[in-house]
């Protein structure tokens, strides 16, 4: 089953974005998906199965440019995750459809996301599930 979460399952969340995002303390998250779920601009969505929550795709509207687009505003698939077990059983494809689905309700023609250049694994995801590469950067960084 997929469902749209609340801010009820902010922790549930937190616990599968802290195995996606390991650089964050479970708190942290906790508190930015508490946010999450309150903004009517941000969508939480969640796989349940054998009565737990195994997965979770979060999605944005983002106003400003989105490499690739024409369209404002674009919704943004911030983050996605299945547990190992879990996977291979169409639950992020089912996740990123209730996703554009949000996304088209809040009034979006367009839809994109991102990883890392050397992340295989999530070109080949997002390749397949229709997403076509928009293009690819170098981030920089300098201490002032």
């Amino acid at each position: 089953m997929i469902r749209q979460a609340g801010i009820q399952d902010a922790a549930a969340v937190a616990e599968l974005a802290r195995l996606l995002w390991p650089a964050h303390t479970l708190q942290e998250l906790e508190t930015e998906f508490e946010g999450f779920l309150a903004d009517s601009a941000c969508g939480v969505f969640l796989a349940i199965q054998d009565a737990a929550p195994v997965a979770f795709a979060q999605v944005q509207l983002r106003q400003d440019y989105v490499e690739g687009t024409q369209s404002s505003p674009v919704g943004y698939l911030e983050g996605i995750y299945v547990r190992p077990a879990y996977r291979r059983q169409g639950l992020a494809r089912r996740l990123v459809s209730a996703c554009e689905a949000w996304a088209r309700e809040k009034g979006c023609r367009e839809f994109a996301s991102d990883c890392l250049l050397d992340n295989r694994d999530s070109l080949g995801f997002h390749l397949a599930l229709g997403f076509a590469e928009a293009g690819r950067i170098i981030c920089f960084t300098k201490n002032l």
